[in-house]
């Protein structure tokens, strides 16, 4: 532990001034040498023994990591570099590569400026680098290119220097259309990686070597000298000539901007209120004594110090003992603790300035993209940073159970526990059933989070894995919907359509949001999303998880203001629970068109407007073509050019749909859809009885399509018995009363 208060030492006097400061992250496709890369910086930095450096895997101190080699969680560590005479602090954040765990780089990306990304020589780019890659240029992270494994094409696939350098220049190509096809158009040229200005390099992160132009020139060394090493076996001349660290440093030092200069960019992306320019300016100028101001990425419980909070300070100190306001949760609490990262370690510093990452203990009300300030500046700012948006979305589930009834609280307490830590991981908990659920983005992800219960020493079963599904319609409804309230005494008519593409993908981009200026929505409503413009104008309410829209269309209706938080709150219920199943509804247009509401308050309360919207719009979606939504993976399977009809016929049994077939030299990648219901259970074990285990394959979620009418009778009535539902489906005219 002492050599790292000493290296916080060298550090402690850089982190007053951003101009010294890198933060960067190391993101790529799952086993495309991430963390082995870590492990040589962090040998470098003299934190690890070079001997073991490409096999510690410092940075993954999770027990499953570990195992299983795989990074799950995001870990940070803090570097001191020095270029040219010049010192450095680089705050680096290794990131997971599994799809499962894409919410922990998302949140990442939130508090670095610069991404390295790895890509595998033989598999190349993958999906998982088209997603990473994508998330980095939303967050308007600057991405640098190294391409890992070249030893493998010099020692198992044996190409000729022609061949490895055409495979080399592929890849930088297939990188830069990526930038070229996500970054916006002020970024799009400068960010395009190259090998001429050092913003691309290669190397061997197991072996410890890497090279940009700029080092092979001022080294003089060739390629041919680095087929020689191998063809002799000497990797010490690689690493003692070429030591990884300082192609990949030097690189990042060049190309990472430093906070001052990433902020003046970053922040009209990530920061929501404009109308303070004080604050604007602090945060854009990265000023140490502006007000403060933290961005939130991750929330995590240690089991010694309780819950620890990583940010960034984007303006202002943070110092221990300070009271500091939660935007989000409404709350001032106060900071026991701030902490540099140190892998698995946290070092206390009494202070910590604008443009660092930093742990704090004490403000345990803030989870992942909470906003924190300075009391003083709370009535300043109205909403703060932008929220996070994540690719994936939890699409598979499982029911928990306590082994012992006097165990259920504390297996309730563990479970929220994680979904604030995680929020891609949903538990929700039925207090009349007791059923308690925990949606995941696949079935890696639920199997490490239930692992952290059982480490808390809880007794539970767990149910097999089911597919979450989503409810919608195909039309709109012929006519209003009428519905009265339990007493009579209250009437409301509905409509329900569908939602246009256009409008969905503007809802679902986060565009327009709930708490947004209401005249900027409607502006956007209408002109990106064609909604007509008395629609646009009249939205109540906007179900920003779900994509869905409540508009009141109504003329003259009496009393309708005394009850409209009522009506929404029978919209929310019913946007969360659909009629077919009790899924949830989406890209769905639910107006109120009509409206008697009683004069008497009494005769008007929740009991009696809740249960009424909610008939009417159960009545209106089952009258326009109601249609289950099942979740659809994006596949990418990597196989030997033998095996791919093997490869094609199993994904089109499991109802998949190959949209290309690529040859990389000796391997080939088949792309394309499958369902997620159709990976669950044995589909792994299927994949490699078909290709000798000679395929490797990742998927990620892409999109919601509409089950076969063929099936969908089977499934609603699968999922009404699971949930203990009547088993029959419902009719609209269950739901629609007369005058």
């Amino acid at each position: 532990m002492q050599r790292y208060k000493r290296l916080v030492e060298h550090l402690s006097g850089l982190m007053g001034d951003p101009r010294n400061i890198k933060n960067m992250g190391i993101i790529a496709h799952v086993d495309h040498g991430k963390t082995t890369l870590s492990d040589s910086l962090l040998s470098a930095a003299g934190m690890i023994s070079s001997k073991m450096a490409g096999e510690m895997r410092w940075l993954d101190y999770h027990e499953i990591e570990q195992a299983r080699g795989i990074t799950i969680k995001a870990a940070n560590v803090s570097l001191y570099y020095e270029k040219d005479g010049k010192p450095f602090a680089i705050n680096l954040v290794d990131t997971p590569g599994h799809i499962d765990f894409t919410g922990h780089v998302t949140r990442s990306l939130r508090v670095i400026d610069g991404a390295l990304v790895v890509v595998d020589a033989v598999e190349e780019v993958m999906v998982q680098t088209e997603t990473v890659t994508r998330q980095a240029l939303e967050e308007r992270v600057r991405p640098l290119l190294f391409i890992n494994k070249v030893d493998r094409l010099i020692k198992e696939l044996r190409l000729s220097p022609q061949e490895i350098q055409r495979k080399l220049a592929r890849i930088i190509s297939e990188f830069n259309d990526l930038i070229e096809a996500y970054a916006e158009p002020q970024f799009r040229e400068d960010w395009k990686v190259r090998w001429e200005n050092d913003s691309v390099a290669f190397g061997s992160a197991l072996h410890g070597w890497g090279m940009t132009a700029g080092i092979a020139q001022a080294k003089g060394i060739k390629f041919s000298d680095i087929t020689d090493a191998y063809s002799r076996d000497d990797r010490e001349f690689l690493k003692n000539n070429l030591p990884l660290h300082e192609s990949v440093l030097d690189m990042v030092v060049r190309h990472v901007p430093n906070p001052i200069e990433a902020q003046s960019y970053r922040i009209d992306r990530i920061w929501k209120d404009k109308h303070d320019e004080e604050i604007i300016e602090a945060l854009k100028t990265c000023d140490p004594d502006g007000p403060l101001i933290i961005g939130v990425n991750a929330a995590k419980v240690d089991p010694h110090a309780g819950i620890v909070v990583t940010g960034r300070v984007f303006s202002g100190r943070v110092r221990e003992g300070q009271e500091i306001y939660l935007l989000n949760a409404k709350k001032t609490q106060r900071v026991q603790q701030a902490s540099l990262y140190m892998g698995p370690y946290r070092v206390r510093m009494p202070e910590i300035p604008a443009g660092n990452i930093a742990a704090l203990l004490g403000v345990e009300s803030a989870s992942s993209g909470e906003t924190l300030v300075a009391p003083s500046i709370k009535d300043r700012v109205l909403s703060g940073f932008e929220a996070i948006r994540y690719v994936t979305e939890p699409v598979v589930t499982v029911a928990v159970e306590a082994k012992s009834p006097a165990e259920l609280p504390k297996l309730i307490d563990t479970l929220r526990k994680l979904s604030l830590q995680d929020p891609n991981l949903i538990m929700t908990h039925n207090q009349e059933t007791g059923e308690i659920l925990l949606k995941g983005t696949g079935e890696l992800h639920l199997e490490v989070s239930l692992y952290e219960v059982k480490k808390a020493g809880i007794g539970f079963t767990v149910s097999e894995p089911t597919v979450v599904y989503r409810e919608s319609i195909r039309g709109a409804s012929p006519e209003p919907v009428l519905a009265k309230s339990p007493n009579k005494l209250n009437r409301i008519w509905i409509t329900a359509e569908r939602m246009s593409d256009e409008l969905f993908e503007l809802l679902r981009s986060g565009e327009v949001r709930e708490r947004m200026d209401p005249r900027r929505a409607a502006r956007l409503l209408r002109e990106m999303g064609g909604l007509p413009t008395d629609d646009a104008r009249n939205v109540w309410k906007l179900d920003e998880e779900n994509h869905n829209l409540f508009i009141n269309r109504t003329v003259g209706v009496q009393r309708l203001d005394e009850v409209r938080e009522i009506l929404k709150q029978g919209f929310n219920w019913v946007m969360g629970e659909g009629p077919l199943a009790g899924e949830p509804v989406m890209g769905v247009i639910v107006r109120l068109v009509n409206a008697m509401i009683h004069e008497d308050p009494a005769h008007r309360g929740p009991a009696q407007l809740v249960p009424a919207i909610r008939r009417a719009i159960f009545g209106a979606l089952l009258s326009a073509d109601p249609v289950l939504l099942e979740p659809i993976y994006e596949i990418q399977v990597t196989t030997p050019p033998e095996l791919i009809g093997n490869v094609v016929s199993l994904l089109s049994q499991k109802r998949g749909r190959v949209t290309g077939i690529e040859e990389r030299g000796r391997i080939s990648v088949v792309k394309g859809y499958v369902p997620v219901r159709e990976t669950l259970g044995g589909f792994s074990n299927e994949m490699r009885s078909a290709t000798g285990g000679r395929a490797f394959w990742q998927t990620k979620f892409s999109h919601w399509a509409p089950l076969p009418k063929s099936m969908m009778t089977d499934v609603i009535m699968e999922i009404r018995r699971r949930k203990g539902m009547k088993e029959e489906i419902p009719r609209a005219e269950d739901y629609m009363d007369t005058l």
